[in-house]
C-alpha cells in the first residue's frame, strides 16, 4: 500500500481552488451563487473525529501488542489494512472538497462581504476548509500509525 503525499493533496486542493473560483464568479454572473452549506464543516470536523479517535485506538492496541501486556488485544492486520484506505479514501476527498469550498471562499472574499448571506458562506466556507485540512492531518496520522517498523537487521536471519 502506496503512502498519501502531501504535494498530491495540495495539487488537488489547488486545482480544485482555482476550478471552483473560477466556477463561482461564472455562476455570480448569471445572478445567483451556490450556497455553501452549514452542514459541510459539521462532517468533515465528524469525519476527523472518527479519524483520529481510530488512530488513537489502534495505536494503543498495538502499543499493547509490541509491549506484549497481558491481556492485551491485538489488531487484526486486515482491520489496520482498512483504517487506511478508509484515511486515505478520506483525505482525498477532503482535500477535493475544501479546494472546492476555498475557491468559493475566495471568491467571496474578493466579491465583498457588505451582504449578511455573503459573509456567512464566507465564514461557512473558511470552517469547511479548516475542518477537511484537520481530515487529512488526522489521516496521515492514522497512516503513520498503522505503519509497520521498518526491519532495523536487515541481514538477520528471521528468529
Amino acid at each position: 500500500m502506496k503512502q498519501l503525499h502531501i504535494k498530491v493533496l495540495v495539487g488537488l486542493f489547488l486545482a480544485a481552488g482555482v476550478l471552483a473560483w473560477a466556477g463561482a464568479r461564472m455562476w455570480d454572473s448569471l445572478g445567483t451563487l451556490p450556497s455553501v452549506p452549514l452542514a459541510a464543516p459539521v462532517v468533515l470536523a465528524l469525519i476527523a473525529a472518527v479519524l483520529a479517535a481510530t488512530a488513537l485506538s489502534l495505536r494503543a492496541r498495538l502499543n499493547a501488542q509490541r509491549e506484549r501486556r497481558a491481556g492485551a488485544k491485538g489488531v487484526d492486520p486486515l482491520v489496520a489494512a482498512r483504517a487506511v484506505v478508509f484515511g486515505q479514501a478520506s483525505a482525498l476527498v477532503a482535500s477535493l472538497v475544501s479546494g472546492l469550498y476555498g475557491g468559493v471562499g475566495v471568491f467571496l472574499l474578493t466579491a465583498g462581504l457588505d451582504v449578511d448571506p455573503r459573509r456567512d458562506q464566507a465564514i461557512y466556507a473558511g470552517f469547511s476548509v479548516l475542518a477537511g485540512a484537520a481530515v487529512v492531518v488526522a489521516a496521515i496520522f492514522l497512516e503513520r500509525v498503522c505503519k509497520l517498523p521498518e526491519d532495523d537487521e536487515a541481514g538477520a536471519s528471521p528468529a
